[in-house]
């Protein structure tokens, strides 16, 4: 029986996920849905309430914010709820623990990495200089940045290119089942991120990505990296 191979060194590339896996902005979103419930005199919701569906979206985020509207009516939430949002951007957020030892770690490795999220591209933009993160993210592709979005590889293709490394070079790494999905398309080694965003019902071994781990420390080391 053959035996595991285990890295030994940092992949070449690693993309990441924003919300729910390098950045806990929760707070800042339920700072959002409250102003918004405020303003329609309704008594605001619990940190409880919004965590688990931070990482699906303005519309995910409306929903629970508003369950007496239909999807139509949702819908038209989202360009209010990401005015809001826009103003309440870091104000609250903080990163998950560990995440800026591992970020240097692997720059000092020599390690390229980037962020590709379903955020809008102009918010997640405005979040790189509150973490000084300018000049040390490679790459930042949005949501609305190309013509597809997670769990479409698309966006993760495009990432690898623009910082000249092959897909299977780089490693993705992110909280929910279109990341894992978008990886696996793009051929992309990927990694569970277990600290993140998740419903109670959702099974994250389903979703098939080649690591999953219960915190950010897991990454300090080459070996918490899938060969």
């Amino acid at each position: 029986m053959s035996t595991p191979s285990v890295r030994t060194a940092f992949p070449v590339g690693a993309l990441f996920d924003l919300d729910g896996t390098l950045l806990d902005s929760a707070p800042d979103m339920l700072a959002t849905v409250n102003r918004m419930r405020a303003d329609r005199g309704r008594p605001p919701l619990a940190l409880s309430d919004i965590r688990p569906v931070v990482s699906r979206g303005a519309r995910a985020m409306a929903a629970v914010a508003f369950p007496d509207l239909d999807a139509e009516s949702v819908v038209a939430l989202v360009p209010e709820f990401l005015a809001v949002y826009a103003e309440e951007l870091g104000r609250h957020s903080l990163l998950f623990d560990g995440v800026e030892p591992m970020l240097a770690g692997l720059e000092a490795a020599g390690t390229r990495w980037g962020i590709v999220t379903n955020k809008p591209e102009y918010l997640a933009a405005r979040i790189l200089p509150q973490l000084g993160w300018q000049a040390r993210c490679a790459v930042l592709v949005g949501g609305d940045t190309l013509a597809e979005r997670k769990p479409h590889p698309l966006p993760l293709l495009h990432a690898a290119e623009a910082i000249g490394i092959a897909p299977g070079e780089c490693v993705y790494v992110g909280d929910d089942a279109r990341d894992i999905i978008a990886a696996r398309a793009a051929g992309m080694p990927s990694i569970v991120a277990l600290w993140g965003y998740r419903l109670d019902d959702d099974d994250p071994v389903a979703w098939q990505g080649d690591v999953m781990h219960a915190s950010v420390d897991a990454l300090f080391e080459p070996a918490g990296w899938p060969a």
